[in-house]
């Protein structure tokens, strides 16, 4: 095992408190060589596509890989912007606020960096400006709001990975979901209210989560239910009827059966049985992304509208709104609870003196 350097032990430094972000990740451009690469990636993960790695290897690198990714190609030019990919911009921006709310919330140096699962920047790159930066305590914030081992599980993978290179591992927080956290939830309501001053409301909406194949639940994943859980718990914060609102589960892959029901036959079905005039919101995506803008907002407005539907109006994930970020915020310092950072007595010029007399003793001790 080969250590890296910057991780070794340094005499007089200052340690600082480090916020992984991450997220799924996405392709460098919306061309066929940039899909398959990240496409590669993605489905290799065992956590992802639970299936015989050899028969999965022949499926994923005979068939799949030689037919989705112009598909996917097509579908990521309709959402491409100038600065890219628009779930790489959005989690940027997330970073980016979320480090000046910190700068501010805290007592101590704090240090935000964002990695994607799959593709860049990665987990790798993300921990390695961490660690150049003199991280010592590090929360991993995967931003998936239910938990699934898919997910923030395959995260929580790709950050031990790294870390059991280090020769000195920070200490690590991990934290595995906030899909019924108060300051999250109530970010959602006032997100979609305000959707609503300005665009007017359907007569009903449909909370849309990614889906899973069915099986993964009977193993003992918890995504369904928490799914459930914030759906139910916005509802109340919207002071929604049972009937006012509908959870769905989207871009289901493959032959076997999935989380039901089903995202696009709900919308095939409605518009006959009366209901025209929709909402639709995912209360599971942190950020817009290809599965919220191309498939939801797009293809499946046309499905929608195909079978008779008059209203139907997507509301924008909550990306960097101000009250995200502030929730973002509650819950990191919330799980960094008892760190000096967060620690309102925490002196630190006193800290500061304390670092450079330990390095002053470690040279009289001979210490390069």
């Amino acid at each position: 095992m080969k250590y890296t350097a910057k991780s070794q032990f340094e005499h007089g430094h200052l340690s600082r408190l480090g916020i992984l972000l991450t997220n799924l990740g996405t392709p460098d451009a919306p061309t066929r060589g940039a899909l398959r690469r990240y496409l590669k990636e993605f489905l290799s993960d065992p956590r992802v596509v639970e299936f015989p790695r050899p028969l999965w290897w022949l499926v994923l690198n005979g068939i799949i890989l030689n037919t989705r990714p112009q598909r996917s190609a097509k579908a990521y030019a309709k959402i491409w912007s100038e600065e890219g990919s628009p779930l790489l911009a959005y989690s940027r921006a997330q970073a980016k606020a979320l480090q000046d709310h910190l700068d501010l919330a805290c007592n101590g140096p704090v240090q935000v960096a964002l990695g994607m699962r799959y593709g860049a920047p990665s987990i790798a790159s993300a921990l390695e400006e961490l660690q150049a930066a003199g991280v010592w305590r590090l929360i991993v914030l995967p931003l998936y709001p239910q938990y699934s081992g898919s997910t923030t599980g395959s995260s929580f993978d790709a950050v031990f990975e790294i870390l059991k290179s280090w020769r000195w591992v920070p200490e690590v927080r991990l934290i595995n979901h906030y899909h019924d956290d108060p300051a999250y939830i109530a970010a959602m309501a006032t997100h979609i209210r305000a959707h609503w001053a300005r665009s007017g409301r359907g007569k009903h909406i449909l909370f849309s989560f990614h889906g899973l194949p069915k099986r993964y639940l009977l193993a003992g994943d918890p995504y369904y239910c928490q799914c459930q859980k914030t759906a139910r718990l916005l509802a109340d914060a919207l002071r929604l009827r049972e009937d006012e609102w509908t959870v769905g589960f989207q871009s289901r892959f493959g032959r076997q059966e999935w989380l039901k029901p089903y995202v696009d036959k709900l919308l095939q079905s409605w518009p006959g049985q009366g209901r025209r005039e929709i909402d639709v919101f995912c209360p599971g995506f942190a950020a817009d992304c290809l599965e919220t803008l191309e498939e939801i907002a797009l293809q499946d407005r046309d499905i929608f509208m195909a079978a008779g539907g008059q209203r139907y109006e997507y509301i924008p994930a909550l990306n960097a709104d101000p009250a995200h970020i502030d929730a973002l915020t509650t819950l990191i310092l919330r799980h960094a609870a008892g760190w000096p950072e967060t620690d309102p007595s925490w002196d630190r010029e006193a800290a500061l003196q304390a670092a450079y007399q330990c390095e002053e003793r470690a040279k009289a001790s001979g210490a390069k």
